[in-house]
This record gives C-alpha cells, sequence and structure tokens, in this order.
C-alpha cells in the first residue's frame, strides 16, 4: 500500500495537464520508469563523462555572459563596469609582459693585446666616413702635421691617342706639353712626315720633366711613336734642346701570291689557303666582270692571286690591295688581270691592254626573273617584265655595271627606291627596290662602286633587285648588251704594263714569308698561308 500511494503520488507530481485519471496514472509511471533509470544510469557513467558533461554546461553559462560589450552603450550599467573591468585587466597583463629592451653585452671572443689588436685592424675594411684606417697605411692622427707643399715627382711618363679629325699639336698640349713645346714638335716631326699623314690611333710615348716653378708646365725630355710602317720618330732633349731621331725600319715589299685549286667553292677554296677577306672579295668582284663565275670556273681550275704585303723588321705586317687576279685551266692563263694606273682598275693583259666583259652582275646573287612577259606576284595578271631580277639578301650592296653618271636617284613609283644611270651611247640603267641609296643625283660612279643596298620597297613581295637597261630611252633586255672597254695603254705605258705583269708572275706562293724567316731557323714550314702571316718573326 505505502508504494502505491508513493508511485501515485509521484505519478501526481509528474502529471501537467488534465484528463481521465487512468491516463494521468499510466503517464506518470512511464515518466517515473524514465526518471529512474536515468538516475541508476547516472550513478552509473564514469567520472571523466560527468565532467565533461559540467564542463560543457560551465563554458555554455560563461558564454552566455558578454564580457566585452560596446562601452559607448548602457554606460554605467552592471554591463558596462563588465567591460571595463575586461579592458582594464587586459591591460594590465600586456603591461605585464612588456619586453626589456636592455643592450646585451657579449664577452669577448679572446684576450688581445695591443699589437694584435693592430694587427687585426690592419686587415680591417672600414668606409672612409670613419677614417679608412685599414690596411698597413693607417688615417692620419692629430700627430701628423701638414705639408705646405708637397714635392713633385721628377718625371711623368703617359702614353697619348692621335685621335680622329685631332691635330697633332693639341694632342701634345691636352697630354700637358707646353704651347711651345708643342709647336717646336709640330714642326720637327712635319719637316719628316706630313702631319696629317700620321693615321689617326697612333699612340705617343711621352715623357714629361721636372718644371722650373710651380705654375709652369713640365718641360718635354722625350716623345717616340710609329710615324708610318717603315719609320719611326724619337725625340730627345740633349743639352736643352729637343733632337729629332728618325729611326727607319726595314720592310720586306715582296706581295704575297696564293694559289690553289677552285674545287666546289672558290671563295671556300681561297680563304683555306689563306688569302685575306678583303682580298677575296675585289678577286671576285674583279672575275665577276670578265666571267660568270657560276658557269665558266670548273672544280679543276687554279685560282691565281698577289696581294700588296708589307713586313717589318719589328714583326708587324699590313697586307693592302689585291694587285693580281687571275684563273689557270690547264697550266695555261685563262684570266689575267691586274691592277693598273692611279685609279687602280684591273686590265686584261691578253687583250693587248684591252679590258673585256659581258654582262656584269650588278650584284652577287643568280637571276630569279628574266626579261619578258610574266604573270606579276602583285598585281595578279600578265604584263612585261622589263629587266632582269637578282635573288639577293636584304643589305646586300649594288654595283654600277659601268662608269656613268647618276640621272635620278630617289622614290619612283613601283620601283620603290630607285637609281638610274646615264653611261652614254644611248645607254642607261636603273635599280630598282633599294633599301637605302647611297649616290646622289649628278655625280659620277665608277664601274663596280657601291650605289645602294639591296630591299623591298615599292611593288616587291621580297628583298631583290630589279635591274633594267635602256637604250635611246626605251628598255631592252640587258642580257643581249656586253659592255667593251678600251685601256688607254700604249707605247710605253704598255711596256711598262707588261713589265710589271712579269714581274708579278715571277712571285713564287710564300715568297713574301720566306725572306722574313730567321737564319738557321729549321722549323716546318705551314702548309697554309694564314698560319704563316699569323707566326711573329724577325728579319735577320
Amino acid at each position: 500500500m505505502f508504494r502505491s500511494r508513493e508511485i501515485f503520488g509521484a505519478g501526481q507530481f509528474f502529471g501537467e495537464s488534465g484528463g481521465s485519471h487512468a491516463g494521468t496514472v499510466a503517464l506518470s509511471r512511464g515518466q517515473i520508469l524514465d526518471q529512474v533509470q536515468r538516475g541508476v544510469h547516472s550513478r552509473q557513467r564514469p567520472w571523466s563523462e560527468r565532467v565533461a558533461e559540467w564542463r560543457e554546461r560551465l563554458y555554455s553559462q560563461v558564454e552566455a555572459i558578454d564580457f566585452a560589450p560596446d562601452l559607448a552603450q548602457d554606460i554605467g550599467s552592471a554591463r558596462w563596469f563588465r567591460g571595463l573591468g575586461t579592458l582594464l585587466g587586459l591591460t594590465a597583463f600586456s603591461l605585464a609582459l612588456w619586453p626589456d629592451f636592455a643592450p646585451l653585452e657579449a664577452a669577448p671572443a679572446m684576450h688581445i693585446d695591443e699589437g694584435a689588436r693592430d694587427e687585426f685592424r690592419s686587415q680591417m675594411i672600414l668606409p672612409l666616413a670613419l677614417g679608412a684606417d685599414s690596411g698597413r697605411h693607417m688615417g692620419a692622427t692629430a700627430a701628423v702635421v701638414p705639408l705646405k707643399s708637397a714635392p713633385e715627382r721628377p718625371r711623368i711618363e703617359m702614353v697619348a691617342t692621335l685621335a680622329q679629325g685631332d691635330s697633332f699639336g693639341r694632342m701634345l698640349q691636352r697630354a700637358g706639353v707646353g704651347a711651345g713645346d708643342a709647336a717646336r714638335v709640330s714642326e720637327m716631326v712635319a719637316g719628316t712626315v706630313p702631319l696629317s699623314e700620321i693615321p689617326a690611333g697612333t699612340r705617343i710615348d711621352i715623357v714629361l720633366g721636372r718644371r722650373e716653378a710651380s705654375g709652369q708646365p713640365r718641360p718635354l725630355d722625350s716623345l717616340s711613336f710609329r710615324a708610318r710602317f717603315d719609320l719611326e720618330l724619337a725625340l730627345n732633349r740633349r743639352d736643352g734642346r729637343l733632337v729629332l731621331d728618325p729611326r727607319p725600319i726595314r720592310v720586306d715589299a715582296t706581295p704575297l701570291r696564293i694559289r690553289g685549286v677552285v674545287g666546289t667553292s672558290l671563295y671556300r677554296a681561297a680563304r683555306n689557303a689563306g688569302a685575306p677577306p678583303k682580298a677575296v672579295q675585289q678577286y671576285l668582284r674583279a672575275l665577276g666582270e670578265q666571267l660568270d663565275l657560276e658557269s665558266a670556273l670548273g672544280a679543276s681550275d687554279t685560282f691565281d692571286l698577289i696581294v700588296a704585303y708589307k713586313r717589318a723588321e719589328t714583326g708587324e705586317t699590313e697586307l693592302g690591295d689585291l694587285l693580281y687576279a687571275g684563273v689557270d685551266r690547264g697550266g695555261k692563263p685563262k684570266v689575267q688581270l691586274m691592277r693598273w694606273g692611279r685609279e687602280g682598275r684591273f686590265f686584261e693583259a691578253s687583250g693587248v691592254g684591252e679590258t673585256r666583259s659581258g654582262l656584269f652582275s650588278p650584284v652577287n646573287g643568280r637571276i630569279t626573273s628574266g626579261f619578258g612577259m610574266r604573270r606579276h606576284p602583285i598585281l595578279g595578271y600578265k604584263r612585261m617584265h622589263k629587266g632582269l631580277d637578282f635573288k639577293a639578301s636584304y643589305g646586300a650592296p649594288i654595283y654600277a655595271v659601268s662608269d656613268g653618271r647618276v640621272e635620278f636617284a630617289g622614290r619612283h613609283g613601283g620601283h620603290g627606291n630607285f637609281v638610274k644611270l646615264n653611261h652614254g651611247g644611248s645607254l642607261a640603267t636603273g635599280y630598282a627596290h633599294m633599301s637605302r641609296i647611297a649616290v646622289s643625283p649628278g655625280t659620277s660612279v665608277r664601274r663596280g662602286q657601291v650605289i645602294g643596298y639591296v630591299g623591298s620597297t615599292g611593288l616587291s613581295t621580297g628583298p631583290h633587285l630589279h635591274y633594267e637597261m635602256y637604250r635611246n630611252g626605251a628598255t631592252i633586255n640587258p642580257a643581249g648588251v656586253q659592255f667593251t672597254t678600251r685601256a688607254q695603254l700604249s707605247g710605253e705605258e704598255l711596256a711598262r704594263f707588261k713589265a710589271q705583269l712579269a714581274t708579278l708572275k715571277q712571285v713564287e706562293p710564300g715568297a713574301a714569308l720566306a725572306s722574313l724567316a730567321p737564319s738557321g731557323a729549321s722549323a716546318a714550314v705551314p702548309a697554309r698561308e694564314i698560319d704563316r702571316i699569323d707566326r711573329p718573326q724577325r728579319l735577320p
């Protein structure tokens, strides 16, 4: 009975809503059983779970508290004072952790005496602002007394260079030579070598002596330089006077002759034999006026060229222009061209002083389009092609095919940059699509002179040269015209020409170098001329 009433009482305690009595009793019993089971379960749970549950409840209660409210609102309320307390607490905590910036003193790595300290200082590197007292030479201290005047150097040696467009006298004065000495030196040098013939870039060794008084220029003690390839000039002061001392240099002027087989490439064969690039270019240009280099030369032909060559006893060499250009076939000369006269033109020896030529190519390149009707690559329809197109790279030089006068030079419609030369005898030539023009109207040009450079101006699809020829103003096929130039050689001049040619033909290949070999030399002779040129030798 007691248990029933206890359960019933508990059922009334947990019942929350009215209803039938049976329903209330049944609901109360279920709740009571659930509570009993939960209590038994809570007593059976380990302490770790119970502590975790309490911690979560505490965190939820703490999170519900606003520790950082907006202090601009509800001033004076409990919430506001709670936020003020938070601010003051954080401030005090920050001040408590404020770091100390006192300098830390490190103990020296080792104890050094004054001698070791000076030794270490001698190897330090310090900036100029700190006195720069590094190295063996220490900075000046208070014990150093500055001199009123420092002694001058007894002599000054220097090297001056004659610049392009500068005068000999101005160059000496800029180097420190007095005006009187500079004028005297210029006068003495000009008596031996014209000052205008001294090449730019010449280096002059100058020695200046001790000056007699402060503010005066130093006197010139000595001066020396290479005035010419075969002459060195030296000036020395003797008994107070400048004395000129010319020093001639022995020079061997035997021309350099180079021969070889043409093979697959004339240019490569000549370069492999040691011919200088400038001489090879002149050789090809001279032959191009006489032969078609692509069809007239055979692989078994022999090229023969002679170059002006000088070698001083001091070891310096000087290569000049091409003197002779020839081609031999089967041991017999096929072409013999020799430079002759003040203008330096080449004359064919086999024609009794007469130079003949067929079609002279105005540019180094093959013909890609001939004279006649063709379909224009830009306009798209057939029309007359009034010249020859030569394939060439952009910027390649364009040469005049014969002597003449520049009749037109400038922009010319579809020709682009265009030059027209009048050669006389009703003949004229035109050169189109240039990238740059190198002549001006009214000037005279010689055969082989550069008059412009290959380009692609006007109606052009790429860099090339369009070459035209006119007779009485009408265009003609350039391939059917042959230029013939007769050399004005006769009498004594023709005899001198033949004598000079015979002398050149007697020069043996490499003879210019063999004459410079030292006496008693047993070293092997290089196979290539270029190896001989690069090896310094002295005259015996």
